[in-house]
């Protein structure tokens, strides 16, 4: 196994003389991939494949954090990059682009009348936090799920070091799916913003939703619709179009360029009219490659049945697996939620093994198979059914090996490494 990941390894022990934890990123990280049995660097991408730098092939399900949803090197979308390359990457003025995306994602995205962008998804959450701020003069806001690294967010999780603790006391976070803890919160506060994604792990109850807003409204506060990963995913227009509640903000990431670095603020005209007067501006906002990029995503995304594919395929993986957890009887160990899209793989303590030994394994033997996933199936346009064929094939091979290593109280002894430990927990 040591052989297989010998140049990941080897590029790690370079890197983490330079760069903390020897990654950008912590989901790219040893925090995330345990040491001794995986894959650190990619050399290239094609379509629904990934390859390290030993020449390891893998199908690849974590797609860029889920940003890659057409595919690695979309031909439209790199077209229209290097077409763009020969005219220049950025200006000392504003670049035509800049509307033309703009003026898509008004059309495609239910709540958008305006638009600003960033470069991830953390500055749009910043910028709508900032807006809304503005807008009711209040400072206290209300979060669910996960909105970036920046301060207003970051304070009130577990990853708070270097948080001032008056920034921390601003934040604070209710659970998904009950309205009586966001009533207590709203009851207790002067809510500026209330930033949530409108789903990840769990569909939204009935009623859910449209209680939010409701209550937003009688608040008088702003509701935010995090839809960084659930845009141009679970529907073209995301969340709100697929659930019909539209919010008053919305940020995007992640697909909207199918990898390339851009993000967006769209939202009521009324209040996106903030960003004349607030300070939201970036060298690198007007970035032409990432401009284009997005603009042939989007195009296509309209043009060809993007979300269908990736909820029917991933239908397809979720019935699967469904049907090898129950073959297993892995049913108290392994379950799954979230949308076709974006499904994932949950893990329960047991008696012998807690979940975080019981994901390593689960790592550890998917990796050696050539599949790529962190816990979630992040569907791509460029997914087949063929790939979907493989999984299955290598979900019935490692479940079955893990159904007797819990039964014979052998998970540890079957991991090659150390098994992870939690870095946060935001879902």
């Amino acid at each position: 196994m040591a052989e297989r990941y010998a140049a990941s390894e080897a590029m790690l022990d370079r890197a983490r003389q330079t760069i903390p934890l020897g990654a950008q990123t912590f989901s790219k990280s040893i925090t995330q991939y345990p040491l001794g049995v995986s894959p650190y660097f990619a050399a290239r991408g094609q379509g629904s494949r990934l390859w390290d730098v030993d020449g390891n092939e893998y199908i690849d399900f974590i797609n860029g954090l889920a940003s890659v949803t057409l595919g690695y090197n979309d031909p439209d979308v790199t077209a229209a990059v290097k077409a763009q390359v020969d005219h220049g990457t950025i200006f000392s003025l504003s670049s035509p682009l800049e509307a033309e995306v703009a003026e898509r994602l008004v059309a495609i995205v239910p709540s958008a009348e305006m638009v600003r962008f960033g470069k991830n998804g953390s500055d749009a959450t910043a910028g709508a936090v900032r807006v809304a701020r503005a807008y009711t003069g209040r400072d206290h806001v209300l979060v669910c799920g996960y909105h970036g690294w920046q301060d207003w967010y970051i304070g009130a999780t577990a990853r708070n070091r270097g948080v001032p603790e008056a920034t921390r006391a601003l934040t604070h976070t209710f659970p998904y799916n009950d309205l009586a803890a966001l009533d207590r919160l709203l009851d207790e506060h002067a809510v500026a913003a209330i930033v949530m994604e409108p789903m990840n792990v769990a569909f939204p109850a009935a009623g859910y939703l449209e209680g939010v807003r409701e209550r937003a409204t009688r608040h008088g506060a702003v509701l935010v619709f995090d839809e960084t990963i659930t845009g141009f995913r679970v529907a073209n227009g995301g969340a709100q179009e697929l659930f019909g509640v539209i919010p008053d903000l919305t940020t995007l990431g992640k697909g909207i360029a199918n990898g390339y670095p851009l993000s967006a603020v769209c939202g009521r005209r009324e209040l996106m009219m903030e960003m004349e007067e607030i300070f939201f501006s970036f060298t690198m906002g007007g970035e032409t490659l990432s401009l284009a990029a997005a603009r042939a995503t989007l195009d296509k995304v309209v043009r060809e049945p993007v979300t269908r594919h990736m909820a029917e395929l991933g239908t397809s993986l979720r019935n699967g697996t469904a049907a090898l957890i129950e073959r297993h009887k892995l049913g108290e160990v392994l379950s799954l939620s979230g949308h076709p899209s974006w499904t994932f793989l949950l893990i329960k303590d047991q008696p012998d093994a807690s979940a975080f030994e019981i994901k390593t394994l689960w790592l550890q033997e998917i990796f050696a198979r050539g599949l790529l996933s962190l816990g979630s199936h992040n569907m791509s346009y460029a997914h087949s059914p063929a790939d979907v064929d493989r999984v299955l094939t290598v979900y019935d091979e490692v479940f079955a090996l893990i159904s007797a290593a819990i039964g014979q109280q052998r998970v540890r002894a079957e991991l090659r490494c150390e098994p992870l430990v939690p870095l946060f927990r935001v879902r």
